[in-house]
């Protein structure tokens, strides 16, 4: 597999990314750790906003733009869980169908399987898989997110952050955290009626924000479904990359991104390894107790840690 997924065969690509999905254990943490000393290469452009801002039409014209300077495009799109098979929910690949016969082009949708913040637990490692494969550009597009939900700042080289004239309450609009992790602001749909007034919302904003390296977010205004502004947010992206991902605060951030990578891996590995010396039968007794009030549910998960022998 390893020596297939080097060569980009994009039918062993797309069975470790399922292998990936499905949790496939020691097999898949061997198949990961050969691969990332290839993964370093690709810029990984991560695209997100509230939902009905047009991010699958805006990543799909994106990928058509890359396309031009670049030889091969990764697209994973997260989408919504279906709350029957768990599966995604394919909106996104489905409206990026004029891409599926291109052969520089590899599309994958992805669930959120209940994880919050936008993203799936398995697309860190999805990346690794697709850039080892010498995809050059990958672009991840978020499930509609709201004010809280900034996973993929931890995951993108740069953040897209894509917005819309009319959202509604203007101050909700800009108030919180994930305002604060956009790279490059996008205005989509800019024909709209009210484009002028938020773009000067965003000036304002970005007044207001700590620049990165003396980066401040640029505002490019698109419209998406009929491809303009696509040439201005490319060169918006590559300016990023070259003023600021090289920079000493980058490097410390991806320290701090990578560090917190590291925990939430050892408390998934903790966590399959206390689950597989405990069982079901033992887990489900534990529960009970504490569902009849027998057993604090703190007491609980010290005994259960006590039979995992951690």
């Amino acid at each position: 597999m390893i020596e297939k997924i080097l060569e980009g065969d994009i039918r062993t690509v797309s069975r470790a990314l399922s292998l990936i999905e499905e949790g496939g254990g020691q097999g898949t943490r061997s198949l990961l750790k050969s691969l990332y000393p290839y993964s370093r290469h690709s810029l990984v452009v991560g695209i997100t906003g509230g939902t009905g801002t047009g991010k699958s039409t805006l990543t799909e014209c994106l990928a058509r733009e890359f396309l031009k300077t670049t030889q091969k495009v990764g697209i994973i799109a997260v989408d919504p869980t279906s709350p029957f098979s768990g599966g995604a929910i394919l909106g996104d690949r489905i409206r990026m169908q004029s891409l599926a016969t291109d052969p520089n082009v590899f599309i994958r949708s992805m669930a959120t399987r209940g994880r919050l913040g936008g993203l799936s637990a398995a697309v860190n490692d999805a990346l690794v898989v697709l850039a080892a494969a010498g995809y050059e550009v990958l672009l991840v597009e978020t499930v509609g997110v709201g004010q809280d939900e900034v996973d993929i700042a931890e995951t993108a080289d740069v953040t897209v952050l894509v917005l819309v004239p009319g959202m509604g309450d203007d101050v909700q609009t800009i108030k919180a955290g994930i305002m604060e992790i956009g790279d490059v602001f996008v205005l989509n749909k800019a024909d709209r009626d009210g484009a002028e007034k938020a773009r000067l919302e965003l000036d304002a904003l970005c007044s207001f924000l700590v620049p990165k390296q003396g980066w401040v977010p640029p505002i490019v205004e698109t419209v998406a479904t009929e491809g303009k502004g696509l040439s201005e947010l490319v060169s918006a992206i590559l300016d990023f990359k070259s003023a600021v991902m090289e920079s000493e605060s980058m490097l410390k951030q991806r320290i701090g991104f990578c560090r917190k990578r590291l925990v939430d891996l050892l408390r998934d590995r903790l966590v399959d390894e206390i689950l597989s010396k405990v069982g079901d039968r033992e887990l489900d007794h534990y529960a009970e107790r504490v569902a009849v009030h027998e057993l604090d549910p703190y007491s609980a998960v010290e005994e259960l840690v006590k039979l995992g022998k951690l």
